[in-house]
């Protein structure tokens, strides 16, 4: 069993298919911290359709993390209801004023 770090660019879209479940209650607030010092405040989640387990876990870690202004479920062109849109608060810049 490899427990090495995977290398993933951050770009915007994070597909689960590629990750054990087990894995996405860290995967997900640490990919959004990467979306950010990025500068990338729009995110795509894909978590598939299934059973929508993966999604319910997906959502109740999104509501958890600050940095989250508003999620939704993606449009049909986006993944329709096997994604989810992310859109993070812009950090504050060391003046307290928003960044971008």
């Amino acid at each position: 069993m490899n427990d090495a770090p995977v290398e993933m660019p951050i770009d915007g879209v994070l597909d689960l298919h590629t990750f054990q479940p087990r894995d996405v209650k860290a995967l997900i607030p640490d990919y959004l911290q990467a979306c950010l010092e990025a500068g990338i405040s729009d995110v795509r989640i894909i978590h598939g359709k299934g059973t929508g387990a993966l999604r319910e876990t997906v959502h109740a870690i999104l509501r958890r993390l600050s940095c989250v202004a508003h999620f939704q479920l993606a449009g049909e062109g986006a993944g329709g209801w096997g994604a989810t849109l992310v859109e993070l608060k812009k950090p504050l810049k060391p003046d307290g004023a928003t960044a971008g």
